[in-house]
């Protein structure tokens, strides 16, 4: 299945849909589904006309990430081993989806994401997206090449696994799910059509850093809070343990003088006893992460359960999503 999550795509759609391939080596069939996003400009009648197979109409527009996830769930739906998701825009080339899927055909990865080459993006851009997939990398405790690349391949077992919690973009949120997860991550490399027109996704460069720095930050809390919380006690109470040692220096040496630093004493008092705090906070976050992992696993049970049968393909009928 090649889904194509889209909002107001229906200049670049009739491109997108003829370049993907209707038949690839070890794939039995080809299946393109349209997920429309509230678009206004007729582009679920355009998807229909150049040969989509499904289009699912969202009446309203939720973001990019919701229609990613609309898009997992009916392609599971509609007995999908494969999962390609293909940008809307036209920034990926077709022909390299038989290179995308390759690592899960051979059983090597179940989530394939395709490293860009950069030649069309800017000197700053270029830079940003290095910088966030090292960050990432740190995060996820996986190898990350390019991490926000929208262009990637899921096997059913990673489409069942993978939970999209965001509103805003999808791409690094499953990164780092993947990396906590245990879900086998592979990264090829695929070229990069000219860009055709400004992203609707951000309205500037910085706007999406901060959003994606946001994001990382909150995924990351999400799956290890005790480290995240740990290291915000250390970084707070740090401050006051050093000025309680200036206090100390100053009731040791100068007995006379430390009666004029009581204030640094009371602001130490108040800086360890908070850092101590965060640390507490990181203990209870992390109870609450184990029961989170616990409800994950119940979650993807109960989603095999409803979508699958027991041989592993897709029940008859529509699941309620």
């Amino acid at each position: 299945m090649v889904q194509i999550p889209c909002y107001n795509e229906a200049q670049t759609l009739p491109a997108v849909l003829q370049d993907i391939p209707r038949k690839l080596d070890g794939v039995d069939d080809v299946k393109i589904l349209v997920v429309d996003d509230g678009s206004t400009d007729g582009s679920a009648q355009v998807a229909q006309r150049f040969g989509a197979d499904k289009i699912f109409r969202i009446p309203t527009n939720r973001g990019l990430a919701h229609a990613f996830r609309i898009g997992l769930e009916q392609s599971l739906l509609m007995d999908a081993d494969i999962i390609v998701n293909f940008d809307a825009d036209h920034q990926y080339r077709g022909d390299d989806i038989p290179k995308l899927i390759e690592p899960i055909l051979g059983g090597c990865a179940d989530l394939v994401v395709g490293a860009r080459d950069l030649e069309n993006f800017g000197l700053l851009k270029r830079f940003l997206e290095k910088l966030g997939s090292r960050v990432v990398k740190a995060v996820a405790g996986i190898d990350v090449v390019d991490a926000p690349s929208g262009f990637r391949a899921l096997s059913r077992e990673a489409a069942l696994r993978l939970q999209v919690f965001s509103s805003f973009t999808y791409t690094i949120e499953t990164l780092i799910q993947a990396g906590q997860s245990g879900v086998s991550v592979d990264w090829v490399s695929v070229k990069t059509n000219p860009v055709k027109r400004p992203s609707r996704l951000f309205s500037s460069i910085f706007g999406y850093l901060a959003r994606s720095i946001v994001t990382i930050l909150r995924i990351t809390t999400l799956y290890r809070p005790l480290k995240v919380f740990s290291w915000l006690g250390v970084l707070v109470s740090l401050p006051g343990f050093l000025l309680g040692v200036r206090f100390l220096y100053y009731f040791i040496f100068t007995p006379a003088g430390a009666r004029g630093h009581v204030q640094s004493l009371i602001l130490a008092a108040i800086l360890i006893i908070v850092g101590f705090q965060m640390a507490v906070f990181g203990f209870l976050a992390d109870l609450i992460s184990a029961n989170r992992r616990l409800i994950e696993q119940a979650l993807y049970l109960v989603k095999r359960r409803e979508l699958l049968d027991e041989r592993g393909d897709s029940k008859e009928g529509d699941a309620p999503l």
